[in-house]
């Protein structure tokens, strides 16, 4: 009796083990965050353990050297690297209770037990979503100015009244 008193002591011993490393895990995970600056210094942004954007600094050279959408552009691209950083420190976290042989990128993506064809969408998936421009209607400017716009349709109806 005793010896099975030793082997549940022990069971119960190595679940305390696992259950605090998962703990210290969880606490890792939600702590972790990942800073990047443009290559000119004009922004900086910082992301949360999901990669979501937590901060962002804008040096005021930044308003006057970019266009807007070259800015915006340039804050999505840092971020995109901030969040690679913080991506780093979740695998790094995940790697201390994970089996040698899995990926932690892949089991956050979900992709850890997926093939690459079953990742990649199929052609014809693609080739669907696609967005499709209509082609029966051609918006040129002689069409623009032969349709009324609401704008003078309201002003009819008003001086019609």
């Amino acid at each position: 009796m005793d010896d099975h008193r030793a082997q549940v002591e022990e069971l119960l011993a190595d679940y305390r083990r696992s259950r605090e490393q998962l703990a210290t895990v969880q606490r890792e995970l939600k702590a972790v965050t990942g800073s990047a600056s443009s290559p000119d210094g004009t922004v900086t942004a910082t992301v949360g353990p999901k990669g979501t954007l937590t901060a962002l600094e804008l040096t005021d050279q930044a308003y006057r050297k970019y266009r807007p959408e070259q800015l915006a552009e340039l804050i999505v691209r840092t971020t995109n690297a901030a969040a690679a950083k913080a991506a780093e420190g979740t695998n790094k976290a995940l790697s201390a209770i994970l089996p040698a042989s899995t990926d932690p990128s892949s089991l956050v993506e979900g992709t850890a037990d997926l093939r690459p064809d079953e990742i990649a969408p199929p052609e014809a998936a693609l080739a669907a979503a696609a967005p499709r421009r209509r082609r029966d209607h051609i918006d040129d400017d002689e069409d623009y100015e032969q349709r009324e716009s609401w704008l003078d349709s309201e002003l009819i109806n008003r001086r019609s009244r």
